[in-house]
C-alpha cells in the first residue's frame, strides 16, 4: 500500500497542502494562548475571553463555505493565495494598529477566520490528486496541517512574555509569508477537476441526508479539537493556576496527540473503515469528556484525560474524511466548506459554552457535560447508518475503499 501511494499523487502539491493548512490553524487559533495576556490587559470577564477564542473558529467556520466554493470556480491553489494574502493583511493591520479595545480583538477573529477556512482549500487541493483507496492517508496528512495549533500554543504565551503580544501578530507575519512564496511554487491543481456548477447546484447537497450526517460527525470531531486547541491555555491557568507558558506547553502536548493522530486516523479508517473506526472513537472522546467535567484534582490527570481525548478527536477528523470523498467526490470542494463548516460551528459552541458556564456556574462542568453528550449521539448516529451506507454508495461494488 505504501509503494502504491507514494507512487500517486503529487508529493508537492500535498507538502503544500499541508504546509498552508499548517501557519493558517497557527495564527487561526493565536487569540486562544494569547488569551491570559489580552484578558488581563483588557480586563476581560471569563465569558469574554471564551467568545475571543470562539469568534475566530466561528468565522473560519462560515467562511469555508464561500472558499469552498471558490475552489470549484477558481482552483484550490488561486483559492489559496487569495486567502493567504487577506491573513497577512490582517495581522499586519494588527501588528501596526494595535488592538486597543475589546471590539478590535473580536474584528481581528473575524479576519483570523479567513485562516481557519484554508481547510476548504488545502483538502480538496490534495484530494483531486489521490484514487479513492489513498484518500484516508493522503487527507490525513494534508489535515496534519492543523498541528499549526501546536505552534501557536507552545511560542505565543513565552513571545508575548518577551515582546508584548501585540508584537507576537508581526512576528507570524515570517513564517506566513514564506509559505505563501512555498505555496506558489510547488502547488498545483489537479488535472482530474470537477466541472464547475452554480451556486444554486452546489447547495442540492444539502437535500441530501448524508450531508447533515456528515456535518454533526464532524462538528463532534473537529468542533472538539478545534474549540479545545484555543481553549486549554485558559482551562489550564483558571483551573490548575498554571502561567500562561507552563499552560501552553500543557496545551501543546495534548493538541500535538491530536494533530499527529489525524493521519494515523485516515490509515486506520483506510484499513479498518472509517465507519467502525468512527464508533471506537466516539466512545472514547464521551468518556475523556464526561472523565474532565468532573475536574481531576492533579494536574497530570487532567493532561493524560485531555491528551487521550485529542488523540480520539484527531483520529476521529482522519476517519470522517476518509468517507466523505467516497459518497461525495464530484462535490467534494462544496463539501468539504460545509463539513468543515460545521465543525468549526462545534468548536465554536465548545469555546464559548466552557467561558459561559466558568462564568454563570463557576466551573466548566456543563461545558464539557454537553460536548459529551453529542458525542454519545454521534456514536449512536454512526450505528444507525452504517448498514445503509455499507450496502448504497459504501458497497464493494461501487468503490475499492473499506467504508
Amino acid at each position: 500500500m505504501r509503494r502504491g501511494f507514494l507512487r500517486a499523487g503529487h508529493w508537492p502539491t500535498l507538502f503544500s497542502a499541508f504546509l498552508y493548512f499548517d501557519m493558517s490553524f497557527m495564527v487561526w487559533v493565536m487569540l486562544g494562548p494569547l488569551g491570559v495576556h489580552i484578558a488581563r490587559d483588557l480586563g476581560l470577564s471569563p465569558a469574554q475571553k471564551g467568545l475571543m477564542v470562539a469568534i475566530p473558529i466561528l468565522f473560519g467556520a462560515l467562511l469555508r463555505v464561500p472558499l469552498g466554493t471558490l475552489v470549484d470556480h477558481l482552483g484550490p491553489r488561486r483559492t489559496g493565495q487569495i486567502g493567504q494574502g487577506i491573513v497577512l493583511a490582517a495581522l499586519a493591520w494588527a501588528w501596526l494598529a494595535g488592538l486597543p479595545t475589546l471590539g478590535a480583538v473580536y474584528a481581528m477573529g473575524v479576519l483570523l477566520g479567513v485562516a481557519g477556512a484554508s481547510f476548504a482549500v488545502a483538502l480538496p487541493l490534495a484530494s483531486r490528486w489521490y484514487p479513492p483507496e489513498y484518500q484516508g492517508i493522503a487527507l490525513g496528512i494534508a489535515g496534519a496541517g492543523n498541528s499549526g495549533t501546536v505552534f501557536a500554543a507552545l511560542f505565543a504565551p513565552k513571545l508575548a512574555n518577551l515582546v508584548g503580544w501585540n508584537t507576537v501578530f508581526g512576528l507570524a507575519l515570517i513564517p506566513l509569508a514564506i509559505t505563501l512564496v512555498a505555496y506558489s511554487l510547488m502547488a498545483k491543481d489537479s488535472p482530474d477537476q470537477p466541472a464547475r456548477q452554480s451556486l444554486a447546484q452546489y447547495f442540492k447537497v444539502l437535500a441530501d441526508v448524508d450531508t447533515w450526517w456528515f456535518m454533526f460527525f464532524y462538528s463532534v470531531t473537529f468542533g472538539g479539537f478545534v474549540g479545545l486547541a484555543g481553549s486549554l491555555v485558559i482551562y489550564f491557568n483558571d483551573q490548575y493556576g498554571l502561567e500562561p507558558v507552563t499552560a501552553g506547553y500543557f496545551t501543546a502536548l495534548c493538541v500535538f496527540a491530536g494533530s499527529m493522530a489525524r493521519p494515523v486516523g485516515g490509515w486506520m479508517a483506510d484499513r479498518l473503515g472509517g465507519i467502525r473506526s468512527l464508533q471506537g472513537l466516539y466512545a472514547v472522546v464521551a468518556t475523556c469528556m464526561t472523565l474532565i467535567s468532573f475536574s481531576p484534582p492533579s494536574k497530570w490527570a487532567a493532561l493524560g484525560i485531555f491528551f487521550v481525548g485529542m488523540m480520539g478527536l484527531g483520529m476521529g477528523n482522519g476517519a470522517v474524511f476518509q468517507l466523505v470523498p467516497q459518497r461525495f467526490r464530484k462535490e467534494i470542494g462544496v463539501m468539504t466548506g460545509l463539513v468543515g463548516m460545521a465543525g468549526g460551528i462545534g468548536g465554536f459552541w465548545l469555546a464559548s459554552s466552557l467561558g459561559f458556564s466558568k462564568q454563570y456556574r463557576g466551573d466548566y462542568q456543563l461545558g464539557f457535560l454537553i460536548f459529551a453528550a453529542l458525542a454519545a449521539v454521534a456514536l449512536v448516529g454512526m450505528v444507525a447508518v452504517k448498514t445503509r451506507w455499507r450496502t448504497t454508495w459504501g458497497s464493494s461494488a461501487v468503490t475499492t475503499a473499506r467504508v
